[in-house]
């Protein structure tokens, strides 16, 4: 089963059966836990300005995301997972705007399937693609660690690609390691540096069980993810 881990947001990949984007500080830990809380859909834009229009088309939607890691001026989000729990979110719709994760994403279409994780549903998006993956060796899965230099999605990438081959190549605490010690989680550990919350790093280290993965249905007008049960 070919798997091939990419690292970066600038990809522009070929036709595959399966691609999964990985953006764990902190767009896609932050869908998840919009999920969890019982967000409908997350829309996926490019710029800011595709945000704003959707919201004018659509005002009951909710603007989340970041430009260099700091919220936007007149989103209603930023992208902290810790802030995203403490909204009643159930049955809303997001808009989703970053600069690692969803470019990628945005990169990534040319898939039967397309899906986003961070490491809390890692394991269990591992799992479901192990499942659904057809022919093991004809298969052809990408992962994308979207940060361009960053260690923390290239260690979940590391850990995802373990489960789908069983190899367990590095373990749930040596991802968790990997991800602490990253370069792009070290703002968070600066007390001088108060636009980044520590306590986002500990969301974005529990790996959460679950019954659900984040696929994008490439076939809306806007890509857009969406919650498939296992």
């Amino acid at each position: 089963m070919p798997v091939t881990i990419y690292q970066g947001n600038h990809h522009v990949l070929s036709p595959s059966d399966i691609n999964i984007v990985i953006d764990v500080i902190r767009a896609f830990t932050v869908a998840h836990y919009a999920f969890l809380e019982g967000v409908k859909e997350i829309l996926l834009v490019q710029t800011q300005k595709e945000a704003f229009l959707l919201k004018e088309e659509c005002p009951e939607y909710l603007l989340t995301g970041e430009v260099k890691g700091v919220g936007i001026e007149g989103f209603d989000f930023d992208n902290s997972p810790k802030r995203i729990t403490q909204h009643q979110l159930k049955g809303k719709s997001l808009v989703q705007k970053t600069t690692n994760g969803v470019n990628a994403t945005l990169r990534a279409l040319a898939a039967r399937h397309v899906f986003v994780t961070g490491f809390t549903n890692a394991k269990t998006t591992a799992e479901y693609v192990r499942s659904i993956c057809g022919n093991p060796n004809t298969s052809v899965i990408n992962i994308v660690a979207s940060h361009p230099t960053g260690d923390d999605d290239l260690a979940c990438a590391d850990y995802i690609k373990g489960i789908i081959l069983d190899n367990q190549s590095i373990t749930a605490p040596e991802t968790i390691a990997r991800i602490k010690n990253s370069s792009v989680a070290e703002k968070f550990f600066d007390r001088e540096n108060p636009l980044f919350d520590e306590e986002d790093i500990s969301y974005c280290t529990k790996e959460i069980p679950g019954n659900f993965v984040m696929r994008v249905n490439q076939e809306r007008k806007v890509p857009t993810i969406e919650r498939v049960v296992r």
